[in-house]
């Protein structure tokens, strides 16, 4: 059985749609989720990582499990909590969502995903760890009413569509299970922040622009908007590191595993367009 954490966030809900919808016969899938979600089209449970012993008590024997989850101050905690359960379960495999660079002593996600990366590889477990870059599916939220305001300066950044990190998880699930690995999930380019929006206002016909601001600058910008002080600064310092170069360079992962480019900000936009009302 392939048990699927977070199946109803921007990934798992894709994840699970290709499990069942792609594959003949399909395989026996169950998705974890924190509240009723009769819309996922495959059995799901109750349980939550907050009670790691919830997710715990669904593993066997040779289940393959997909790994992820939103962030939050006990995210570590539970998602080592969770590995030793599946460890101890015997699980065949674990396919974990981390994110490009994480490492422990990083800033936020980075290093929440760092410790949570250096425990599975101790593990015991066969695993898989994703790295993706920033979300196309986050621009629409970050380019609200034609404008984002960042610290990224001008160096490329690569952004992943979430669909295509589904796609990696899904065949990475339902083949035999490999040599323990990490892929760096990109897009085909990296582009500025000012060609993001140049490609925005091409493809929607209307104005978008992308506003720079020193680190001291957008962590009050954030403030104004509602983000406590100590998380304000952390996020524009993070913002200045992704843009230093680190998220410049673009991988061929996504074809590696599915055989198959990723897409890209022009064909996500397209697809995309209601997104940006």
């Amino acid at each position: 059985m392939i048990v699927v954490t977070g199946a109803t966030g921007v990934i798992g809900r894709t994840l699970v749609g290709l499990l069942r919808g792609g594959r003949r016969p399909p395989p026996e899938v169950l998705a974890v989720v924190r509240r009723p979600a009769g819309d996922l089209g495959c059995p799901y449970t109750l349980a939550d990582f907050e009670r790691p012993e919830s997710i715990g008590a669904l593993l066997s024997p040779g289940d393959r499990l997909f790994l992820n989850s939103a962030l939050w101050p006990g995210f570590a905690d539970a998602h080592r909590a969770v590995i030793d359960l599946a460890a101890r379960a015997g699980v065949a495999q674990i396919v974990a969502v981390s994110v490009r660079g994480a490492a422990p002593g990083g800033r936020l996600g980075t290093g929440m995903h760092g410790v949570v990366d250096a425990h599975l590889r101790r593990s015991g477990v066969p695993w898989t760890i994703l790295q993706p870059s920033g979300f196309l599916q986050n621009l629409p939220h970050d380019f609200r009413d034609g404008v984002m305001h960042g610290s990224y300066g001008p160096g490329p950044v690569s952004y992943v569509d979430a669909r295509d990190i589904a796609e990696v998880a899904a065949s990475l699930l339902t083949r035999q299970v490999g040599p323990d690995a990490e892929h760096v999930l990109t897009g085909p380019q990296a582009l500025s922040h000012d060609r993001i929006a140049e490609e925005l206002t091409r493809e929607l016909g209307r104005p978008f622009r992308y506003v720079d601001l020193p680190v001291p600058e957008m962590t009050a910008h954030l403030e104004r908007q509602g983000t406590p002080h100590p998380l304000a600064a952390d996020l524009a310092a993070l913002m200045a590191e992704t843009g230093d170069g680190r998220w410049s360079t673009t991988t061929t992962a996504v074809q590696e595993v599915t055989g198959r480019p990723p897409r890209s900000l022009s064909a996500f936009l397209r697809e995309h367009r209601e997104s940006f009302a």
